[in-house]
């Protein structure tokens, strides 16, 4: 016989998805920004097609690019 377990009900805070997090990428370069109170970097894809790197903002705004890429095997097994 299988115990039921409580559901967690949506208001609870504790109840939330993760953030949704960037590809782990060999292509792209993350680049530390000098902030006063918190961690800021600039994200910049070097795929290997490019003269120059491609400046692509700030992590938030690069997250949905690069989640979005699909060139084949540049993202680790893990990632794909």
């Amino acid at each position: 016989m299988a115990i039921q377990l409580p559901i967690a009900s949506p208001e609870r805070d504790s109840y939330h998805l993760a953030e949704a997090r960037i590809k782990r990428c060999t292509y792209r370069r993350l680049i530390a920004i000098d902030a006063a109170r918190e961690r800021m970097y600039e994200v910049e894809c070097l795929f290997p097609e490019r003269q120059l790197p491609l400046p692509l903002g700030d992590l938030d705004s690069a997250t949905p690019i690069c989640n979005a890429c699909t060139a084949a095997h540049i993202f680790r097994p893990d990632e794909d």
